[in-house]
This record gives C-alpha cells, sequence and structure tokens, in this order.
C-alpha cells in the first residue's frame, strides 16, 4: 500500500540474540512500532523464524514475584501486537510471563507477497514456530514432555490458535479462546474484501474508511501531529498490513468448518470467554462451543470485542487465574 506520508517505523536493533540454540528461531531486541508508547514493562523484541522476521511484545515477572505461568498471544484480524500492550504487563504482576506477536503481513512483521502465503496453515506455522522460540526463551518444557505454554487467540487469532493445538497438542498446556467461534461462516467481511480489491493493494481500510482525513494529511503531512498517539498508531498500523494477509485472513474467517469436535479430541484444558457486549462473534455460539468442550466460559464485564484493551484489569486476573490453576 502507499500513502504520501508513510508510518513512523524505528529501525529494529539486531546486535545481540536473547535466545540461541534453537532450530525453529531466535529472539532478538527489537523497537516499538509508530508513536504508541509502549508501557513500562513491556520489551519490543523481533522473533526471527523461518517465515523471516515476526515483531513481538514480552512482559516478564517482576522481581519479587513468583512465576507460576507462560503465555503466548495471538492477535486478531487487522490488529497486531500491540493489541496485547495493555494486558501483559498486567499478566506479569499476576505470576504470567506473557508474550504476543504480531502475525505475518501484521504491521511492521514480515510480509510475504501474494494471498496464497496467507492460509490458516501458514497462519498455524508461524505460531508453533513462535511457540518453539517462546518455549526455550522461558525455559519451559521441551521434548517429548506436554508442553508448558499456554496459548491464547483473539478474534481471527484464535482461529489460528484453535488449528495451532489441533496440529500439535502436546506443545501447548491450554487453549484460551477470546472473543473468537467455531467456526465462521459464509460472505463473512465480504466488504472488507471487496474494497480491499476494489483498492488493487493501492490503499489501506483506513484511508477508505476516513477518505477526508487521509486527503488532509496527504496534502498536509504536518498535521499528522494533530493526531492523537493512537488515532496514529491505527492509521501508521492499517498502512503497513499487507492486503494479502487482510485477503487471506477474510478467507480463513469464511470457513464454516466446526473445530470444536477437534479441539475435544485434544484433552487441552480450554477457556471461552468474551466481553458482555461483544457483537463481532455471536455469543450464543461461543457459549455453546464452551458447553460442548466442557470448557471454563466467562463474561468480562464492561468490555466488547476488545476486553484486553478495554477492561484489561479483569481479563488479566480471568486469564491468570486459569493459567496458573490449569494442567493437563
Amino acid at each position: 500500500m502507499t500513502a504520501p506520508a508513510g508510518p513512523v517505523v524505528e529501525p529494529v536493533e539486531t546486535p545481540s540474540v536473547v535466545s540461541t540454540g534453537s532450530t525453529t528461531g531466535t529472539v532478538r531486541p527489537g523497537a516499538a512500532f509508530s508513536v504508541l508508547p509502549l508501557p513500562d514493562g513491556v520489551e519490543p523484541l523481533v522473533l526471527d523464524v523461518p517465515v523471516g522476521p515476526l515483531t513481538a511484545l514480552r512482559s516478564v515477572v517482576p522481581d519479587g514475584v513468583e512465576r507460576r505461568a507462560v503465555a503466548l498471544l495471538v492477535p486478531g484480524f487487522t490488529g497486531s501486537r500491540e493489541d496485547h500492550r495493555l494486558l501483559l504487563p498486567l499478566l506479569a504482576e499476576r505470576g504470567v510471563e506473557a508474550w504476543t506477536y504480531s502475525q505475518r503481513g501484521q504491521a511492521d512483521s514480515v510480509a510475504p507477497h501474494g494471498v496464497d502465503a496467507y492460509r490458516l496453515d501458514d497462519f498455524t506455522g508461524d505460531a508453533l514456530d513462535v511457540a518453539a522460540v517462546v518455549t526455550e526463551a522461558a525455559g519451559i518444557s521441551t521434548g517429548t514432555e506436554p508442553g508448558d505454554l499456554h496459548l491464547l487467540g483473539h478474534s481471527f487469532g484464535g482461529t489460528v490458535a484453535a488449528a495451532t493445538v489441533v496440529r500439535a497438542p502436546r506443545a501447548f498446556a491450554s487453549l484460551t479462546m477470546l472473543c473468537s467461534g467455531p467456526h465462521g461462516w459464509p460472505g463473512r467481511k465480504d466488504v472488507e474484501r471487496d474494497r480491499l480489491l476494489a483498492a488493487a493493494g493501492l490503499v489501506d481500510l483506513w484511508t477508505l474508511d476516513n477518505p477526508a482525513l487521509a486527503r488532509r494529511l496527504s496534502e498536509d503531512p504536518a498535521a499528522l501531529a494533530g493526531l492523537d498517539a493512537d488515532a496514529r498508531f491505527h492509521r501508521d498500523r492499517s498502512i503497513a498490513t499487507s492486503t494479502d494477509n487482510l485477503l487471506g485472513a477474510v478467507d480463513v474467517l469464511a470457513d464454516v468448518h466446526d473445530v470444536t469436535p477437534a479441539l475435544a479430541a485434544t484433552g487441552l484444558p480450554v477457556l471461552v470467554a468474551h466481553g458482555a457486549c461483544d457483537a463481532a462473534w455471536p455469543q450464543p455460539w461461543q457459549r455453546a462451543m464452551a458447553e460442548r468442550l466442557g470448557a471454563r466460559y466467562a463474561v468480562i464485564d464492561g468490555a466488547g470485542h476488545l476486553p484486553n484493551i478495554e477492561n484489561p484489569a479483569a481479563t488479566a486476573d480471568l486469564l491468570a487465574n486459569f493459567w496458573t490453576t490449569t494442567s493437563r
């Protein structure tokens, strides 16, 4: 995508490797994306995995707090690692070392060319590669033993996470489906698909949604200074995100295949949770999925489809309780 005034992307530092020896990838220092400040205790990283560099965030448990769990969080459609920036330090305070990453084609992560590079198997392959790196870096179980890494997926990220644990259930200790359901439906996100195809990859969704403001910014780039950090970040992320990523994700979200039976067969503990006002994925579907799985089910008050941003403290309480009391 192109725009007269592009996103602010700080150069990634490349000096030292934080974790070595993995056959899957390594971890190295990274940088914040755009102008959105990261909370204290949130560390930007780059994960070098087979697809290429994926940007990540990590919050380790502070001194004086016992580490009781390690978790990996997968963001959703049009999202990125920053969606979990408020949640990570709260989880760390509660004894959970928490990691998240931007999926291929999201924000400043590597973006392979072509929609065929964004199939569900591609996203799940990346999740397994990232999980292997996190497992080694965090010093938790590897080899033939069941994994100690807890996996969470938000919305589209939940679809990816569910398919990931079905593909390799022994790599994980549990699955959390946050604002995510058992399957998609035909025609889902068709409006976004049609708009992106009509734009031929030359215009991003933010620009399409904000034509007057986008035009003003193209005519006067200095007007960017008038945007607050959150608005600037969302613009920059939209411009940086691959159209191929979005089109591929739309295909995944429209898949009617019900993952519930395959999830049940894994035997993994599952938490299904969503905001009280979540309207992006039918709440009855989410509740029914939990019932069919015999999973924990929770509704987060004061939140819609983004409880990780809208009520991060309550979300952190729920997740930390699940992860620190769950075993296979």
